[in-house]
């Protein structure tokens, strides 16, 4: 059974804590300023500017408009508070093991620590091979990004691959040793959804 209730049609998950949807117009000033936070964006290249930022809103919508799933923005239930997103888009970048539908989530500050990317990240996951029928998804990081990689376990991810190049980064960046987990539909039934 589901852990979330989802409506399809609105391509919305609602978990106990959190409203995972589309974006609105009203998200674009508070995304900017989380992705603007250099703590949010400790474990990417830089910072985003207000246009990279919309770009990005734009880019994720579309996403969903076109597939029925990508990154969604995601709010907290109780408040309605915008806290980020999470969600799963098919990758961009020319990776090795492409093409994939990468399982992702970056959150405010504020929001840390709470066990919220891990409860939104399972409803996504359950969402991905219930409802999108997707036969694997993938999940990377680089290998400094401990948080994440622990929510990769805590929703059922194996890794696949310890130690690769992300072919965006140049050589020797510290970012650039990324991590690959993996989930397949099989393996995913076999936790017992």
């Amino acid at each position: 059974s589901l852990r979330s209730i989802i409506h399809a049609e609105e391509k919305v998950i609602q978990t106990q804590r959190l409203l995972i949807r589309q974006w609105r117009a009203t998200d674009h000033e508070t995304f900017a300023e989380m992705v603007a936070d250099a703590r949010v964006m400790k474990y990417f290249p830089s910072t985003l500017s207000r246009a990279e930022s919309d770009a990005a809103i734009r880019r994720y919508s579309a996403h969903i408009e076109q597939y029925g799933y990508g990154f969604y923005a995601t709010e907290l239930r109780d408040t309605g508070e915008f806290i980020g997103f999470i969600g799963a888009m098919q990758s961009r970048a020319e990776l090795p093991f492409a093409p994939c539908v990468d399982i992702g989530w970056r959150l405010k500050a504020s929001a840390w620590g709470q066990g919220l990317a891990t409860e939104g990240a399972l409803a996504v996951r359950d969402d991905c091979f219930h409802r999108c029928q997707l036969s694997e998804i993938v999940s990377l990081t680089p290998c400094l990004n401990r948080p994440s990689e622990r929510v990769m376990q805590k929703i059922g991810m194996q890794c696949a691959v310890d130690r690769f190049v992300h072919p965006s980064l140049p050589e020797g960046h510290e970012l650039a040793p990324h991590v690959l987990y993996r989930l397949t539909r099989d393996e995913w039934f076999a936790l017992g959804q």
